[in-house]
């Protein structure tokens, strides 16, 4: 993992292990929250056509990125909890793509 990712995971640690909240960081329970967060920030899209997505407003623009940074900041979690490298799986996932989808 590169340095940014790495520091940003020891921030969560800290920041989980100065509120006592590592027992209840399991992988179950991170899976559930990232959940949570996706469906959080789907809700911001739900009713809005595919010109006004693209399109959004300032305030629903950082509404949106709050909810982004939740979904990041519990996969990070996951991730770590289980040992798995995210820029590492990221980059085996596109070679898996880009196998069963290759370009024209």
């Amino acid at each position: 993992m590169t340095n940014d990712i790495s520091s940003l995971t020891q921030a969560l640690r800290d920041f989980a292990a100065a509120r006592n909240w590592a027992p209840f960081h399991s992988p179950k329970n991170l899976a559930s929250a990232l959940s949570v967060e996706a469906a959080e920030l789907l809700e911001h899209f739900q009713w809005l056509t595919e010109e006004q997505s693209r399109n959004l407003a300032a305030d629903q623009r950082a509404e949106v990125g709050a909810e982004a940074a939740d979904v990041l900041l519990y996969l990070l979690q996951l991730c770590d909890q289980l040992g798995i490298d995210l820029l590492e799986a990221a980059r085996l996932k596109m070679l898996v793509n880009a196998k069963k989808y290759p370009a024209a």
